[in-house]
C-alpha cells in the first residue's frame, strides 16, 4: 500500500529535511524540528504525490488516503489529549499548503478547523474563556467560508466593522464573549444567504473541504503567476500540512509573532521581528493592530513606548532566543520563524 501521509511530533516524526520533494518545505522542516525535540505541535503531512494524483484523476483522491488521514488525525488527538469532533474536548487543527519551494501567500490556509456550534462550547468550557472560544469560531467561519465556500471576505469585514461602530469599539480586543457570539450568528447568516446552505457543522466535512481547497489552490491564478515568474514547475505540486492548533489569542499571557534570526536587509546577527499579545498569526500581517517589537533594543531604537516581548515575557523570550540560535546553527543559514505562545508556553 502506498504511503500518502507522514506524521510529525516528537518521537513519532516520520520525515525530515531530506524529504522536501515529498513533504514540501513546510512539512519536511516541521518533521525535522520535531525530531530535534523542539516544541512543534503534532500533525501530519499529506504528500505532494497526492497532489499529482489529484490533478491526474479529475480532482479525486487515492482510495486509501481517507483511512491514512483518519489514523494520523487520531494519533494527533492522542498526543494532545483531545479528539477531533468531540464536543467536550475538541481537537482543532490548521490546514496549510507546503510546496517544496517557498510560495509565500500564494496558496490557501484554514485555521481553527473543527469548530462548530457544539465544539465551540466545549472549547469555552475547556479553556475557561468563552471570549477566546467565540473569537476563534468567528475567525474560522470567515476563513473557511472565504477559502472553501468562496464567500468574499469583505462581507465579514463589513459585519465586524458595523458591529464595532455600533458599539463604540475601535479594536477587536474590546469585544467580549457576548459580542463575538452575536458576530458568529451574523457570520453564519451571511454564509447561508450567500451559499443557500447553512455553515458546515461536520468537522470531517470541514477537513476534507479544506484539504481540497489547499490542493485546488496549487492551480489558482496567483500561484500560477508566481511559479511562472520564479521558474517553479507545475509538476512539483504541493503537500498539505494538518497540525494541532495552538492559540495566541487566549489572553494576555498568549501571543504570536514572526522573526528573522538576522536583519534581512543587512545580514547583521540580531533578532529582527514583531509580535502581538492576545492574537492569532494573521493579525500580525493583516494591519488590524500594530505589532510590537521583539527586543527592547529594537523598541528603543524605534522610539516606541509599547513593551517588547523581551520585556513582557522574559522567560519565554529567553527560551525563544535559545531555539533561534539552535535553528540557525542546525540549518547553517538565516531562519524565518513563526511562533505562538499559549498561556506562557512557547
Amino acid at each position: 500500500m502506498a504511503k500518502w501521509v507522514y506524521e510529525f511530533g516528537g518521537a513519532a516524526s516520520e520525515g525530515g529535511a531530506n524529504l522536501v520533494e515529498l513533504l514540501g518545505g513546510k512539512g519536511a522542516n516541521l518533521a525535522e524540528m520535531a525530531g530535534m525535540g523542539l516544541p512543534v505541535p503534532p500533525g501530519f503531512t499529506i504528500t505532494t504525490e497526492v497532489c499529482t494524483y489529484f490533478y491526474a484523476h479529475h480532482r479525486q483522491y487515492p482510495d486509501d488516503l481517507k483511512a491514512q488521514v483518519e489514523a494520523a488525525l487520531a494519533h494527533v488527538g492522542q498526543r494532545v489529549d483531545r479528539r477531533f469532533g468531540d464536543p467536550a474536548s475538541p481537537l482543532l487543527v490548521s490546514v496549510r499548503s507546503g510546496a517544496r519551494a517557498s510560495m509565500p501567500g500564494m496558496m490557501d490556509t484554514v485555521l481553527n478547523l473543527g469548530l462548530n456550534d457544539e465544539t465551540v462550547e466545549g472549547l469555552a468550557r475547556q479553556s475557561g474563556n468563552p471570549r477566546f472560544a467565540y473569537d476563534s469560531y468567528r475567525r474560522f467561519i470567515q476563513m473557511f467560508s472565504n477559502v472553501v465556500l468562496d464567500v468574499d471576505h469583505d462581507h465579514f469585514e463589513e459585519i465586524l466593522s458595523l458591529f464595532k461602530e455600533d458599539n463604540g469599539f475601535e479594536l477587536d480586543t474590546e469585544i467580549d464573549a457576548a459580542g463575538w457570539r452575536e458576530i458568529v450568528s451574523r457570520f453564519k447568516a451571511k454564509v447561508a444567504d450567500e451559499t443557500e446552505q447553512p455553515f458546515p457543522q461536520d468537522p470531517a466535512a470541514q477537513l476534507w473541504g479544506a484539504i481540497g481547497a489547499v490542493f485546488g489552490s496549487w492551480q489558482n491564478a496567483r500561484a500560477n503567476t508566481y511559479r511562472r515568474l520564479h521558474n517553479i514547475p507545475d509538476s512539483w505540486g504541493t503537500a498539505v500540512n494538518v497540525q494541532a492548533m495552538v492559540f495566541g489569542n487566549m489572553g494576555d499571557d498568549s501571543a504570536t509573532g514572526v522573526a528573522f534570526t538576522r536583519d534581512p536587509s543587512l545580514g547583521t546577527k540580531r533578532l529582527y521581528g514583531e509580535y502581538l499579545v492576545n492574537a492569532q498569526g494573521e493579525d500580525v500581517v493583516a494591519g488590524i493592530r500594530t505589532p510590537n517589537h521583539l527586543t527592547r533594543a529594537e523598541r528603543e531604537a524605534a522610539g516606541r513606548r509599547e513593551l517588547s516581548m523581551e520585556e513582557t515575557m522574559p522567560g519565554v523570550f529567553a527560551e525563544f532566543l535559545a531555539i533561534v540560535d539552535r535553528l540557525e546553527r542546525h540549518y547553517r543559514d538565516m531562519q524565518d520563524i513563526e511562533f505562538t505562545v499559549e498561556r506562557g508556553k512557547l
